[in-house]
């Protein structure tokens, strides 16, 4: 099941990063419910080795785009994010570190496998994915764009991805940057 859970998660991603024209710097957030994705229910199985598989999913097809990851943590950190410092200069950073049933295991992970990981309250990505319904949107700019993957689940999870656009003004005499849709 873990071979699955990586070789789906990687899919997912690079098609993410494909389909949403993400260039090198960009921000892509995650959030992931490790039981959602084990079969159970979320905040319930919170599963290391099933967090440590989607980390290995992910990390491979982001390096591959230049992208950064920023991990959702679980509703018991109020959503926090756990992201590379280097993503994020100037940053106002929390102090908390993420644990399994508290942050929940991928946060967890992720924190554990970063170089210089930092934790934010908020943050405005460009990209997004979310793996097992754990509600990822208010992390994302303002014009969310949901994209249909070829991936629908990861392990027992259902699989939601958006990105974004720049907002459109001016009405209807407005000329629009076809490179920005």
């Amino acid at each position: 099941m873990l071979d699955t859970i990586r070789e789906e998660t990687k899919k997912a991603a690079g098609e993410l990063c494909r389909l949403a024209k993400l260039k090198k710097g960009q921000i892509v957030v995650v959030g992931c419910s490790s039981s959602e994705v084990g079969g159970g229910q979320i905040g319930t199985a919170s599963s290391p080795e099933i967090a440590a598989a989607l980390c290995d999913g992910l990390f491979s097809a982001f390096a591959e785009y230049g992208v950064y990851l920023a991990a959702q943590c679980c509703e018991h950190l109020n959503r926090a994010l756990v992201i590379e410092r280097a993503a994020v200069p100037g940053a106002e950073y929390v102090n908390v570190v993420p644990q399994p049933k508290a942050g929940g295991s991928f946060a967890t992970e992720c924190y554990r496998r970063f170089a210089d990981p930092v934790v934010l309250e908020h943050v405005r990505a460009d990209a997004g994915l979310d793996i097992g319904d754990t509600l990822i949107g208010m992390h994302l700019k303002d014009v969310a764009v949901p994209l249909r993957l070829s991936v629908k689940t990861v392990g027992h999870a259902h699989l939601t991805a958006a990105r974004t656009r720049a907002k459109f003004i001016g009405g209807c005499r407005a000329v629009y940057d076809e490179a920005l849709l």
